[in-house]
């Protein structure tokens, strides 16, 4: 059999080790501000730029797509060519790879910081660079599926399973969720609106969480894990079950974002339930890494890289234990839209996704470099650090969570809300004051990680093409012995691919489609109107500045929140909306019935100072809407592309649309000058408080008292 010789390719490694370790520091920046913003508004520093609705989503999109997304990538390219004994398929593929995800990275904060947002969590960039986004994951694809193809061993390892689900399932929900529609060169309006919008957001936004940041990192743990401890995978039987069971099962949690809303019952109720057969797999392949180490915890007790995975393989358990158990619809009553969901998503993130790329950092570099570790105790200083940071970051919010739960539910023995939502918040603000801390001593030990890393590799020289060999792949060899199933697949990658794909493909479909197809589904309401082009800009600017990051615009039929709120939401309410605005969190009260409640001069000076209007308000304050002025020019590009999308606005309206909105904005005008108020009607503030003061406005029932109790 004849040996052939060829060279694994490290300077792909390494680039995108340097840009997982750059972005790493700069998402963990932006997260310590975004927790100190919370609750000392000053840091907000009075520029558009640097609110708390900006930073936040370049925040999540840094550490998701920057800083896990290139340790995927990291891991993947250094994996693979291991696995498949050969180099990867083209070099000048990883080259433009590399580059062009450092470019989209870039452009996401610099459009996020200026405004550009679609307004749906982790999906916030706009349409040019989704479409950015999808050329090089295709690119990332050819790359990854050339190199399987070439490659000099038969049997396809369990990491290379993963990779391949990684690719399809994120190219699926990706495409899917960003349908759009462009109005200008920057800005878009979802495809889907209200219910709709919301359930394939939430489908994309769970296996987000599901097929980014889970299932490349099992694939990297499965190849790392047992290199770093020497020792075989614990269970090849176990890792089979784990790997169908959850690209098939985590494709249907995602409708458990949305229990108790205008979501149909049907289908929370079947999130619900596959979010609950979650445990089985996940726990099977975090007690294969576990029991992986079996007989080598004294190798544990001296290395810092495999205790990094330790914990991390931990942290995945505790997470993927914890995320069924708040999709059952009583636990979810308590914790959703609190700080317990926070807790909940950072464990995961700071825990398994940090951790986990820590250890692979550790490992890598020294091997491509040539050298050892510089210091073993500074990484083991690094994981204590980063330990007790993620305990302090976690344990304050899983408190915060609770506590905004009780507040918010409780009533004084004459039926009475006991708490006025201010109230929930000020209580906590020493809570989010030690989660800031704890963000800092995490974001301590990455600069630990950095020096660490910069001395390993001035001590050595990269090995930029490592010399290997094995001999090629004998094509149409025989088997021997009896054949399973699952062995014939693995040797076969684009079966692998198609089988993924119609797995991941089959909840998709059975839970969006129907939404679409079944009128019942999504009531629709007589008195529901089409937003004014004045209270259309009005919300675009509301998207613009982040304001759904910290309101919901969905009230849950609780009596509590029915009391507080009014009348819950009904998903006819939505169907002019693109794209919903039921939001996640509420740092500050439920908005979906704040029409009419106040006068329009409480709202701008509500806007230009919150805390004159709340004493204690965390609220940072909007001075340039004040002086921003509408910009009219885009107006009827905004009506024809809502035409487009079936809002009933007549035939040629756009032509008239901007009359209409002067007129209304000057009835605004005229309400503030009543107030002592000059402004003028062409200003962002005018279209602002149009918007507030239409919602919950198209339909007036009166509240009831038959609710569901979440007591």
């Amino acid at each position: 059999m004849q040996v052939e010789k060829f060279y694994y390719d490290n300077k792909t490694v390494k680039l995108f080790a340097y840009a997982t370790i750059l972005w790493g520091v700069v998402g963990m920046l932006a997260g310590l501000l975004i927790a100190v913003q919370i609750y000392l508004p000053a840091a907000n520093l009075g520029y558009p730029m640097t609110t708390f609705g900006r930073v936040r989503p370049v925040h999540t999109n840094a550490v998701i797509f920057a800083f896990v997304g290139n340790g995927i990538f990291m891991g993947v390219y250094y994996s693979l060519q291991r696995l498949c004994k050969a180099r990867m398929f083209s070099d000048v593929l990883s080259k433009i790879h590399f580059w062009a995800w450092q470019l989209i990275i870039v452009a996401a904060a610099v459009t996020l910081l200026s405004g550009y947002t679609t307004g749906k969590e982790y999906a916030e960039l706009e349409w040019p660079i989704d479409i950015a986004i999808t050329l090089v994951w295709v690119i990332f694809g050819i790359n990854m599926f050339g190199t399987i193809l070439k490659r000099r061993e038969s049997h396809l390892y369990v990491a290379i399973w993963f990779f391949i689900a990684t690719w399809v399932t994120v190219a699926m929900l990706h495409i899917v969720n960003s349908f759009e529609i462009p109005f200008s060169f920057m800005k878009s309006y979802s495809w889907y609106a209200g219910v709709q919008d919301a359930l394939v957001q939430w489908w994309y936004g769970h296996n987000a969480v599901a097929f980014f940041l889970t299932t490349p990192y099992l694939g990297i743990m499965y190849y790392f894990l047992p290199k770093a401890a020497n020792r075989p995978v614990y269970s090849y039987r176990l890792s089979i079950i784990h790997f169908w069971a959850l690209i098939f099962i985590y494709i249907w949690a995602g409708p458990h974002h949305l229990l108790y809303t205008a979501l149909p019952d049907w289908a929370q109720s079947l999130g619900t339930v596959f979010s609950v057969m979650l445990i089985a797999p996940s726990w099977g392949g975090m007690l294969n890494g576990l029991f992986t180490l079996r007989g080598a915890w004294d190798k544990v007790r001296e290395d810092p890289i495999l205790k990094f995975m330790v914990v991390a393989i931990t942290c995945y358990g505790m997470a993927t234990f914890e995320g069924p158990m708040l999709a059952l619809k009583n636990v979810n009553a308590i914790s959703h839209y609190t700080d317990w969901t926070i807790a909940h998503v950072h464990v995961g993130a700071l825990g398994w996704n940090g951790f986990l790329t820590f250890a692979i950092l550790y490992w890598i570099i020294p091997k491509i470099f040539n050298t050892t570790l510089y210091s073993k105790k500074l990484a083991t200083t690094h994981f204590w650090i980063g330990t007790i940071g993620i305990v302090l970051y976690a344990i304050p919010m899983y408190w915060a969570g609770f506590t905004q739960a009780m507040m918010w539910k409780q009533f004084t023995p004459e039926g009475t809300l006991k708490y006025q939502f201010l109230e929930t918040v000020t209580h906590i603000i020493p809570l989010y004051v030690t989660r800031s801390i704890g963000g800092l001593l995490y974001l301590s030990g990455v600069f630990l990680m950095v020096y660490n890393i910069v001395k390993t590799v001035k001590s050595g020289s990269l090995v930029a093409n490592e010399e290997a060999e094995a001999p090629a792949l004998e094509k149409n060899k025989a088997p021997h012995g009896k054949q399973y199933w699952h062995r014939w697949i693995e040797a076969r990658p684009i079966q692998m691919l198609v089988f993924s794909l119609i797995l991941v493909g089959i909840g998709g479909v059975l839970e969006i489609v129907p939404t679409f197809l079944v009128k019942s589904n999504i009531p629709t309401i007589a008195s529901v109107k089409p937003y004014t082009p004045l209270e259309l800009q009005g919300r675009d600017i509301y998207i613009r500045e982040g304001c759904y990051l910290c309101h919901s615009q969905m009230i849950r039929p609780f009596r509590d929140e029915v009391a507080r709120y009014g009348e819950y939401s009904k998903a006819g309410e939505f169907v002019y909306d693109h794209p919903f605005q039921w939001g996640s969190k509420r740092t500050g009260p439920d908005l979906a019935r704040i029409g009419g409640k106040y006068p329009d001069s409480w709202h701008y000076n509500h806007m230009l100072e919150p805390q004159s209007m709340s004493p204690g308000s965390i609220m940072p304050s909007y001075p340039w809407l004040l002086d921003n002025p509408i910009d009219t020019a885009i107006t009827p590009a905004k009506i024809r592309a809502m035409q487009t999308l079936g809002v009933p606005y007549p035939e040629g309206y756009d032509k008239v649309a901007n009359a209409d909105l002067m007129a209304q904005a000057n009835r605004v005008r005229i309400n503030l000058k009543i107030d002592k108020i000059t402004t003028g009607a062409d200003k962002e503030i005018v279209a602002l408080i149009a918007y507030l003061q239409r919602m919950g406005t198209d339909i007036k029932l009166q509240a009831k008292p038959q609710v569901v109790s979440a007591q």
